[in-house]
């Protein structure tokens, strides 16, 4: 009988997982922060229709700002009600987090990178982390660890 439950990877409606950061980056410290939105963004997210493969964060004037992030226009809304996809968005941490932040990403090769977009209690919340871009060779490492996790996952099942 085969295992019932959700699969490896697939986020639940609400839960938008920036799987390619954890390829890309190594993720040091992690933070997480609210965001700013309008209301069709949010009945949007709750349905999980956005997609953040391009999407990373910078701090201007001692805000916190995320880019990149591509939450689909609402479908039942007119024109002038709906919201610009690709909006500059505000994120909402205490001014120490960001001052530390800041500090973190003042070195070379040192990024916010958002991991997720999900609801805490009603809230939209970001899970950003702070990354530093992997070398080709690291990403080919990863690559080798992941396929042998899935071989040993697999014989495991074979064994049953």
């Amino acid at each position: 009988m085969a295992k019932k439950g959700k699969k490896k990877g697939l986020a639940e409606p609400g839960r938008i997982i920036n799987r390619k950061a954890r390829f890309d980056y190594q993720i040091g410290r992690t933070l997480e922060c609210g965001i700013r939105l309008v209301g069709t963004e949010v009945k949007q997210l709750r349905v999980g229709q956005a997609q953040m493969a391009d999407a990373f964060a910078r701090i201007e004037h001692g805000k916190l700002l995320l880019q990149g992030v591509h939450i689909d226009p609402y479908p039942h809304a007119s024109e002038q009600a709906n919201h610009d996809p690709r909006r500059l968005r505000t994120l909402l941490a205490h001014k120490r987090e960001i001052r530390q932040l800041e500090a973190e990403t003042r070195e070379r090769g040192v990024t916010l990178v958002p991991l997720e977009i999900y609801f805490k209690d009603g809230r939209a919340k970001v899970e950003l982390g702070v990354g530093r871009g992997k070398r080709a060779a690291d990403k080919r490492e990863s690559i080798k660890k992941k396929d042998a996790e899935r071989e040993m996952r697999r014989a495991e099942r074979q064994r049953y």
